[in-house]
Formats: C-alpha cells, sequence, structure tokens
C-alpha cells in the first residue's frame, strides 16, 4: 500500500482496530485485543477531526488558518500517540498545550523575533518524548526566526535577505551526503569532530571522502524521514543541513510546525489589533514568512504524519 492512501485505509472501525491491535503486540503487558477494540473509536475521531480542520482550514481566510491548522495538528498527534501510548491520556496535565507565549506583547513587536517558551508538562513535550525519543528538549525558548531557519521551505527567503541558513547536502534518492568545507568552519569542528556530531543521527556510515572543498558520506541507507539536523524539502526531496553552529536543532520537523502554529494560533485568538494589522495593511516581514509557512505546513504535516503511521504498519 502507498502510504500516501494509508488516512484513508484507517477511516473503518475494523481496519482501524487491526492497526491498533498490530501497534499493541509489539508492546510489553498491553492486552491488544481489548484495548485496541476500546481505543479505535477515539482513533478513528481523532484522524477524522484532524483531517477535517486541515480541509476546512484550506478553503477559509488566511484570518482563521492558524487556527485550523493547529487543531489539525493536535487531532493527528493524538492519533499517533494512541499507537505508543495506549493509555492516553494518562492525566489531565497532559491536555495543556505544554508551551506558553508572551502574555504581553510589546510596542515594537515582531513575530521573528517573539519566542515561545517550553513546559515541563504538556502535549508538547509528551509528544516529543513518546513520538519522536526527545525527553530532555535542546533548549528552554527558542524564538520563530530560528524555528524557520530549519524549514527548508524557507531557505530562499532567508537567502533573498542575505542570511542564507541551509545548504543542501543530498536527496532522499542517494546514498551520499555532500558538505562544503565552509560548513565545518561555521560549525567551528575539524572534521572527525564534525563527523562525529552528526553520525547518531545517520545511518551507518560506510566511506568517508574529503577535500580541500568538500566532505563526502556515504551511508548504507538513504535518509528519508525529515528530523533535525537534517530536514527534507516537501517538493524536491532535497536534504538540508543548517549552515551555522548556532542553528544546529536536532528535533523532529513535526515539533518545529507544532510551536510555529501555537504562536500564530494564540496571535489569531487574542492579539486581535496586531493580527487584523498584520493581515490589512502588512507592514513588515512577519507578513510573507506567516503567509507563506501557512501554506507550507497545511501540506507538510498530514503528510508527515500519515508517514509516521504507515511506518508502524505490518
Amino acid at each position: 500500500m502507498n502510504k500516501n492512501d494509508f488516512y484513508t485505509y484507517l477511516t473503518s472501525q475494523q481496519t482501524a482496530q487491526s492497526f491498533l491491535h498490530h501497534c499493541y503486540k509489539q508492546q510489553d503487558e498491553i492486552e491488544a485485543e481489548s484495548k485496541s477494540y476500546e481505543n479505535s473509536q477515539a482513533f478513528l475521531y481523532y484522524l477524522d477531526h484532524g483531517r477535517r480542520f486541515y480541509d476546512i482550514g484550506n478553503h477559509v481566510e488566511l484570518f482563521a488558518k492558524p487556527v485550523l491548522y493547529f487543531y489539525g495538528l493536535t487531532h493527528l498527534l493524538k492519533a499517533c500517540l494512541l499507537t505508543k501510548r495506549p493509555n492516553y491520556p494518562e492525566s489531565t496535565t497532559l491536555l495543556s498545550h505544554g508551551v506558553t507565549a508572551r502574555k504581553r506583547k510589546k510596542r515594537d513587536y515582531t513575530f521573528l523575533e517573539d519566542e515561545v517558551k517550553v513546559q515541563q508538562k504538556g502535549l508538547f513535550p509528551y509528544f516529543s518524548n513518546h513520538l519522536f525519543s526527545i525527553d530532555h528538549m535542546p533548549f528552554e525558548k527558542i524564538k520563530m526566526k530560528d524555528l524557520f531557519a530549519n524549514l527548508p521551505e524557507f531557505n530562499h527567503f532567508f537567502a533573498l535577505t542575505g542570511e542564507r541558513k541551509m545548504e543542501k547536502v543530498g536527496s532522499t534518492g542517494s546514498f551520499i551526503l555532500a558538505f562544503p568545507a565552509q560548513v565545518l568552519d561555521t560549525h567551528h569542528l575539524t572534521e572527525k569532530a564534525f563527523i562525529k556530531r552528526i553520525e547518531p543521527y545517520l545511518p551507518n556510515i560506510v566511506d568517508i571522502d574529503s577535500d580541500q572543498s568538500r566532505l563526502q558520506i556515504k551511508m548504507d541507507q538513504k535518509l528519508t524521514k525529515s528530523k533535525g539536523p537534517f530536514y527534507i524539502h516537501m517538493n524536491n526531496g532535497l536534504i538540508y543541513f543548517p549552515i551555522h553552529r548556532e542553528q544546529f536543532l536536532a528535533i523532529s520537523e513535526i515539533m518545529i510546525h507544532y510551536l510555529l502554529l501555537y504562536n500564530l494560533s494564540m496571535l489569531c485568538r487574542y492579539e486581535a489589533e496586531w493580527w487584523g494589522d498584520l493581515l490589512t495593511s502588512k507592514p513588515d516581514v512577519d507578513y510573507p514568512f506567516i503567509k507563506h509557512f501557512l501554506h507550507v505546513t497545511a501540506e507538510k504535516i498530514p503528510k508527515l504524519l500519515e508517514e509516521e503511521l504507515y511506518l508502524l504498519s505490518p
């Protein structure tokens, strides 16, 4: 079955229960038969509601898109969590967002310079841990521009402002990654130290070749999953790597989209004056970044989460 058809496959109670049963059989001390029956209805509704929020979001004005896409993302995440955590939600603390934004906006507020702060409890740290095995966040708070900088679809935006953030190093169709030698300098690492740093995020390395202009790494498998510090462009399958050391972010791309959508949805709901001014007068660079992000996330996130589910199938 094609992974792009997997949501459709999971639209019946029978197929949903069968899929959950397979997932639960892989887990110790879980009664797969009863738990899959118990959770199949919630699993179906999480998927259905998530996809509906995205579908509605695709057909409304930009004004309301952040809220709909954020709810769509959270519902699809909860469906994914049910495959790994049969008793989700184990407590009411998991029902909070798990991240906070500044309550009062400064007079000269800009979205790119705004930041969100990660909480110890709530959905964000919970799904980061149980879906992507990240139990220690590499940051306590982070700026929106630093999140955008790790999305391949924004590399040309940053290049137009004279500060390109990512380097093309390969493609999903190849076993080889090639880094310009300058990347070692911008990461302040020797070749040996650089390889040691990126090795945990790659398939097994089978060959290394380097000269004065580039470092080439051959792997035993192709890199096909968009996870930091290697992020994949949704349109062409090209693999991007951060140019600068301070941009190195080893988290799932889904986590990046969650943080950006959370903050945008809060602005959309609670900062009426700023949000209204952004949409009507388009005063600064925030507008094209936000507009482009909403276009990208609407298409990319449902596909990435469908892929997460497909990888669990028999």
